[in-house]
C-alpha cells in the first residue's frame, strides 16, 4: 500500500534561477546536503537574535561566495520597532512639501508578507530547523541564494490636511532596519492614493491598568481614590502609557468645549464635565451624508457619578437624547441637536467591578490558591517566533489589524516527516450589529477589526492575571497616529494547559486500564474595543486538532430609559438602564495547505451531510443513516450555511495524497454554535457586511484578498465589497490553493448576570484531522507520572470473580 508520501510527482517549482533571478546565488552539488556538508555554509544561514559586527567576506573551500551578514529576521517575523521607525521616516521624508509631511498621520505599518516560495526558501536553508525537503530538487542541482530578498513594510497614511488616504511600500534592508537605532532611511518602492475611502480611526488605547499588587512592576503611581466618598488607601493603581490618543482625545475635548453641549449637560444636572465620557464611534454608512468625503465620528456620551475613582464604571450612566456629529479631520462639531431630555439613570450601587470594598461589597473568602507548576519547564521550544511543541511547529506573527497570526502550521508525523496543515490562520474581521431601532443604537454596527484594529487595541498580559503556568510572551510594535513607535510588552501569551482526559479504556475482563491526560498549547491575545473585551485563542492538541476560540467579556453597551419605560429590544439591567440585544460576528481566514508543499495547489473542499436512508430494503429497521459528500467545485457553489440538523461539516482534502486505506488525507472544519444576522436584507450595515450572509466562503488563494469586507470598511459607500464581489469570478476549486473564510457568531440577549461585567462567553470552531493520519496520533502520549508510580508500587488489576469466569 502506498504511503502518504508515495504520491504523484507534482509539477516542480519554477527553477530557483528564474524565481530568484535578482538574488546572488551559488550552485551546489546535488549529491551533497549544503547544510551539513559545507563547513562554511553555517556562516551563510546562521540566524542570530542580535546583530553583531559584519564578519569579513570569506569564501568556502569550493569557492562559493558567503554572505557578509547572517539573516536576522525571518520573512514572516513581525516588523521590529526599528523597522517601523525606518518605514515611517522614509515615507515622511518622501513628502513633497513641509506641509504634506506635517499633515501625515500613520494609520498602520505592517509587514509585506513575501510570496510562499520565499518563505519555503527561508525555512529550507536560512532558519532552523533547516528543512531542504521543502524545496524540490531540480535537475543539475539546486540554486541557493546567498541572501533573502529585503523585507518590506506597507504603510496606510492619512493626510489630515487633504483628507486623502495613501498606501506606501517601503523596502527595508537589514542595515537600514537593524543598525544605528534604525535612523537610516529605507527605499520607497511605490505609493498610491486610494480614492473615496476613510482609514480606521486612531484609538485611545490604555496599555494597562491593574489593581493587583502582584502584577505591578517597579514604575507605579500611588493614589488614594475616593469611592462613594470613602478613601481606600490600600488600593494601588498603575497607570501606563496611553497611545494613539490624538483623534479620540481631540474629539472628546471638542465635544466638551462645544457651548450647546455644555448647556445640554446642565439640563441634565451635569456641571462637572470632567465626569463626562465621550466615546467616538465610526458613523458607518447609512446615507450619502456619511460618504468618505468627510472623516466623521458619532460619539456616545456617558457620565460618571460624583466619585473621582478612575476605575468607576462610567458606562453605567449613558446620556441619551443628544445627537452629535464631529468632523474629526478638522475637529469641529458639524451637527448638534438636543432631541429629547432623558433623565440620567440613578447611580447603580452594583455598577462597579473592582475588588471588595472598593466596589462596596465583600469578596468571597473560600477561594484557595491554585498554582500551575512545571518543575522541568515547558514542553515547547521557541527560536525567535518559531515554535515547536510536541509534534506541532508553526510561526507566530502579529499585525495591527488582525492581531495574532499563525503561520506555517505543520505536524511532524514520524517517518512521513513534516506534513503541512495551513499556511496562515487569523481572525480578519468582526461585526457587532445592534437590534434596537432607536437612536443612537441603530447606528451601533462596529467593524472592530476594519474600523479600529484588533491588534492595535491589544493590551499587555500580566503573569498571574490573564495566564497561568510557565508562559512565553511576545511583544508587539505599532506606529501611533503621529508616527511614533509604541511597544505593547507581553502582548501575546503562549502556555500549556491541562485539558482533562485525552483517551481512556479499561478492560472489563482484567480490570486493566490505560488513560492519558490531554495537554494543549494555547496562543492568545486580548483586546479592548471601547466597552468590550475579546480574547482570541488558538489551541493545538496532541491528537492533531486545532481549535479556534473567542472569549467575550467586558461591559455591556447600555441605553437610558424614561421613568416607567420598557423596551422589547433589550433587557432592563437596573432602574433606568437597559442593554439592547445585539450580535457578535467573527471571520476566520484560513489559508490551508493540507499535505501541500510550497508551490503545490492540490486541495479541494468537500461538504458532508448526514442523510437518513429512505425506507426500503436498505433500511428495513428504519435506523440507517450515512454521510453524503458533495464536492464544492467553484466559488459560487461554495457559499454555504451551517446545518446542525445534518451535522454538516467541511473537509479540506489533498487530491494526491492517500492514507493506508487509500482514502484522500484531509482536515475537517467542525462548526461550533453559530447564527446568521437577525436583520432584514435591506439593513444598512449589510451593505458593508454582506459576507455575513453565509457561514462559509471558499476562494482560491489571491494575494490581495485579505479582508472580507474590503480593506476600508469605515464609511464605505460601496455595496458588497470584498468576498461577495470576489466570488463572482466563480473560480475553480476542484484542485486549488484553498482559502476558507468561516463566519461564526453569537446572539447576545443580555442578562442581569452580565452586569456589571460580563462573565466570559465562548464561541469557536475546530479543525480536526480526517483521514490525515493512519491511526490516532495521540496513541504515543506517555502515561502521567501518577500512573507510572501506581504501577511501580505494585498496584494489581482487580481479581476476576467466579461469576465472571462462569460467564466467560
Amino acid at each position: 500500500m502506498a504511503t502518504a508520501q508515495e504520491k504523484a510527482t507534482p509539477p516542480l517549482l519554477p527553477r530557483a534561477s528564474n524565481v530568484l533571478h535578482d538574488w546572488p546565488a551559488m550552485k551546489t552539488d546535488p549529491s551533497e546536503d549544503p547544510i551539513r556538508s559545507s563547513a562554511s555554509v553555517p556562516t551563510l544561514i546562521r540566524p542570530v537574535d542580535t546583530l553583531s559586527d559584519p564578519p569579513p567576506l570569506t569564501t568556502s573551500t569550493k569557492g562559493l561566495p558567503i554572505m557578509v551578514r547572517a539573516q536576522t529576521s525571518h520573512p514572516l517575523d513581525p516588523l521590529s520597532a526599528a523597522e517601523i521607525s525606518v518605514a515611517v521616516s522614509t515615507v515622511r521624508a518622501a513628502g513633497a512639501t513641509p506641509e504634506v509631511r506635517d499633515s501625515m498621520r500613520f494609520i498602520e505599518v505592517a509587514l509585506v508578507e513575501p510570496d510562499k516560495h520565499v518563505v519555503a526558501l527561508a525555512d529550507a536553508y536560512f532558519f532552523p530547523p533547516f528543512q531542504p525537503s521543502l524545496l524540490p530538487r531540480t535537475k543539475g542541482g539546486s540554486f541557493i541564494p546567498t541572501k533573502l530578498p529585503p523585507r518590506k513594510a506597507r504603510l496606510v497614511v492619512y493626510n489630515k490636511r487633504s483628507n486623502e488616504t495613501s498606501i506606501w511600500i517601503v523596502e527595508l534592508s537589514e542595515v537600514h532596519a537593524a543598525t544605528r537605532g534604525g535612523h537610516h532611511r529605507g527605499k520607497v518602492i511605490s505609493s498610491k492614493l486610494v480614492p473615496n475611502v476613510q482609514p480606521p480611526m486612531a484609538k485611545w488605547h490604555v496599555l494597562s491598568i491593574h489593581l493587583d499588587l502582584e502584577c505591578i512592576e517597579e514604575k507605579r503611581e500611588l493614589i488614594f481614590p475616593l469611592v462613594d466618598g470613602q478613601v481606600f488607601p490600600d488600593m494601588t493603581v498603575l497607570f501606563l502609557q496611553v497611545q494613539d490618543a490624538e483623534e479620540y482625545a481631540e474629539c472628546e475635548a471638542v465635544v466638551k468645549e462645544f457651548p450647546p453641549f455644555r448647556e445640554a449637560m446642565k439640563k441634565r444636572g451635569i456641571e462637572d464635565l470632567d465626569l463626562v465620557m465621550v466615546d467616538p464611534w465610526c458613523v458607518g454608512y447609512h446615507s450619502d451624508a456619511d460618504a468618505p468625503s468627510h472623516r466623521l465620528a458619532k460619539p456616545l456620551i456617558f457620565c460618571r457619578t460624583e466619585s473621582d475613582c478612575p476605575m468607576e464604571n462610567g458606562y453605567a450612566r449613558p446620556v441619551e437624547g443628544i445627537h452629535v456629529l464631529v468632523d474629526i479631520q478638522n475637529m469641529v462639531v458639524i451637527e448638534f441637536e438636543d432631541r429629547k431630555l432623558v433623565p440620567l439613570p440613578p447611580a447603580d450601587p452594583l455598577r462597579n467591578y473592582t475588588p471588595g470594598e472598593t466596589r462596596g461589597g465583600v469578596d468571597r473568602s473560600d477561594v484557595k490558591p491554585l498554582q500551575i507548576i512545571q518543575p522541568e519547564g515547558p514542553s515547547f521550544r521557541v527560536n525567535g517566533h518559531f515554535v515547536q511543541w510536541q509534534r506541532w511547529n508553526f510561526r507566530i506573527g502579529f499585525t495591527p489589524r488582525e492581531g495574532l497570526v499563525i503561520y506555517s502550521v505543520a505536524y511532524i508525523d514520524g517517518s512521513r516527516g513534516r506534513r503541512p496543515v495551513a499556511h496562515r490562520l487569523s481572525f480578519v474581521e468582526m461585526v457587532v450589529p445592534y437590534g434596537d431601532p432607536n437612536d443612537p443604537h441603530y447606528r451601533k454596527n462596529a467593524f472592530d477589526a476594519g474600523e479600529d484594529g484588533l491588534g492595535k487595541n491589544a493590551h499587555s498580559l500580566k503573569k498571574g492575571c490573564d495566564c497561568l503556568g510557565y508562559i512565553k510572551y511576545f511583544d508587539a510594535h505599532f506606529t501611533n497616529f503621529t508616527g511614533g513607535v509604541e511597544t505593547i510588552e507581553n502582548c501575546v501569551c503562549m502556555h500549556e494547559e491541562d485539558h482533562g482526559i485525552l483517551w481512556k479504556h479499561q478492560d472489563w475482563r482484567t480490570g486493566l486500564a490505560e488513560v492519558r491526560r490531554s495537554r494543549r498549547l494555547t496562543v492568545s491575545f486580548i483586546c479592548t474595543v471601547a466597552n468590550y473585551e475579546y480574547g482570541f485563542f488558538w489551541h493545538f492538541y496532541q491528537d492533531g486538532k486545532i481549535e479556534a476560540e473567542v472569549k467575550l467579556t467586558g461591559i455591556l453597551s447600555l441605553g437610558a430609559l424614561q421613568p416607567g419605560e420598557t423596551r422589547k429590544y433589550g433587557t432592563t439591567i437596573a432602574p433606568g438602564l437597559y442593554a439592547p440585544v445585539h450580535q457578535h460576528f467573527f471571520v476566520a481566514r484560513m489559508d490551508m495547505s493540507v499535505d501541500c508543499k510550497p508551490g503545490e495547489a492540490f486541495n479541494q473542499v468537500v461538504e458532508v451531510d448526514l442523510k437518513v436512508e429512505a425506507p426500503g430494503k436498505d433500511n428495513v429497521h428504519n435506523n440507517a443513516f450515512y454521510p453524503e459528500e458533495k464536492l464544492l467545485r467553484s466559488e459560487l457553489e461554495a457559499t454555504r450555511y451551517c446545518n446542525p440538523l445534518s451535522a454538516r461539516h467541511w473537509i479540506v482534502r489533498n487530491t494526491r495524497t492517500v492514507n493506508r486505506t487509500g482514502q484522500l488525507t484531509g482536515y475537517k472544519l467542525v462548526p461550533g454554535s453559530n447564527c446568521l444576522p437577525l436583520a432584514r436584507p435591506e439593513a444598512k450595515f449589510l451593505r458593508r457586511a454582506a459576507f455575513l450572509k453565509h457561514n462559509l466562503w471558499v476562494t482560491p488563494y489571491a494575494r490581495d484578498e485579505m479582508f472580507p469586507g474590503g480593506e476600508f470598511p469605515n464609511q464605505n459607500p460601496r455595496v458588497g465589497e470584498g468576498l461577495p464581489t470576489w466570488v463572482k469570478q466563480n473560480r475553480s476549486l476542484e484542485e486549488a490553493d484553498i482559502v476558507l473564510w468561516y463566519v461564526f457568531g453569537v446572539t447576545h440577549i443580555p442578562r442581569l448576570e452580565d452586569w456589571p461585567v460580563m462573565p466570559v462567553d465562548h464561541i469557536g470552531f475546530m479543525l480536526m484531522p480526517h483521514g490525515f493520519f493512519n491511526c490516532s496520533p495521540a496513541i504515543d502520549v506517555p502515561p502521567s507520572i501518577s500512573d507510572l508510580e501506581d504501577k511501580e508500587n505494585g498496584l494489581q488489576a482487580k481479581p476476576i470473580q467466579n461469576g465472571l469466569l462462569a460467564k466467560l
